[in-house]
């Protein structure tokens, strides 16, 4: 009889101590640790062979707040309203939806992201979709269309202001960027300047700089709203507006922006030889203003009487009737300007 004896699960002693053996003899190759399975990769590496990068979210985290968001705005009611015929806009009170994006925006401020805001024109993307063919009745196609709005609409930073100012900031951008395309289109066809043969629009926009200039030596100093209007043949009239911030010591202080805008519009109004107009109102310190007015000829400014400016602010333009003069305000003649400065396009029109 063999003394090798059997064991209750059929193995016999001997393959249990060589199965000891060849454990004791791996763990001692691998510092007593257990042996891990060959389909495991080892801790820190991924199964192609590559290593993890050390600090992968740590970067991603860097990152995001490198990345801008850009979110489009509906500016008021009835744009809101155009969007609730879509099914996958999910607000149906104008209210909550700009309770909504104000919570939006302050929580992505806080996370350090750069956040801007542009307009969202609910017709503007109703033609990018049909352009597109994209489906206008989808979160991806209203996102593409911010995205790609923002390279041609105006766009604001946000800086944790409120709501109703940011709007009325993104209002006065879109108006103002609104004028400037239209008015840049009227000098881009304006052809070659009569006088030197360059281009019509570069000299016209250099005599509008001077007429700014001149008409703030004209009103003196203190601190001026000017408006520059001019009437067109198609749409409504240009309108742009300046503050302006005279000091006794001859500085002059404007939003550049603002300037561009007036300047061009005055362009305009040199080349196409439309009678337009200029009204400058003056803040006084004891919260009385004065309202002056030229009338623009050939894009010069002509001084209009006492009597001129009363009409122009007293007057309905829809009607022709009368309205109140405005409480402490006093209307008073335009002041006659510096004589324009060498060099000026004396006769704009070809």
């Amino acid at each position: 009889m063999s003394d090798t004896r059997k064991n209750r699960n059929g193995r016999t002693d001997r393959t249990r101590r060589s199965r000891a053996t060849a454990a004791r003899n791996q763990r001692t190759r691998t510092g007593n640790q257990p042996p891990t399975r060959p389909d495991t990769p080892p801790r820190g590496t991924s199964r192609t062979g590559r290593g993890r990068p050390p600090g992968g979210k740590r970067h991603r985290r860097a990152l995001r707040r490198e990345t801008p968001v850009v979110v489009g705005l509906l500016l008021d009611e009835p744009d809101f309203t155009a969007m609730t015929r879509y099914r996958s806009f999910r607000f149906d009170d104008y209210g909550t939806y700009l309770r909504q994006v104000d919570g939006l925006l302050r929580s992505l401020h806080a996370q350090g992201t750069h956040v801007a805001v542009t307009l969202f024109d609910p017709e503007a993307y109703a033609a990018y979709c049909r352009a597109t063919r994209r489906p206008p009745d989808t979160p991806a196609s209203r996102a593409h269309y911010v995205a790609e709005a923002t390279t041609t609409r105006a766009c604001l930073p946000y800086a944790r202001q409120p709501l109703a100012a940011l709007r009325a900031e993104l209002a006065h951008e879109t108006e103002r960027r609104a004028t400037l395309d239209r008015a840049t289109d009227i000098l881009m066809a304006a052809g070659p300047c009569p006088d030197c043969g360059q281009a019509l629009a570069d000299c016209a926009f250099d005599r509008a700089s001077h007429t700014l200039l001149r008409l703030a030596d004209a009103i003196g100093d203190g601190t001026h709203h000017v408006v520059c209007s001019l009437p067109t043949d198609d749409g409504p009239p240009l309108l742009a507006a300046v503050h302006l911030d005279a000091t006794p010591d001859g500085d002059l202080d404007m939003d550049d922006a603002d300037a561009l805008a007036v300047c061009t519009v005055l362009a305009a109004a040199t080349v196409t030889g439309r009678p337009g107009g200029l009204v400058a109102r003056t803040l006084h310190p004891d919260g009385h203003d004065t309202v002056r007015g030229w009338e623009l000829c050939g894009g010069e400014p002509h001084p209009l009487t006492e009597a001129a400016v009363f009409d122009a602010y007293c007057t309905d333009p829809s009607t022709g009737d009368p309205v109140p003069p405005e409480p402490g305000v006093r209307y008073a003649a335009g002041l006659p300007l510096p004589p324009p400065l060498p060099g000026d396009l004396t006769d704009p029109r070809p």
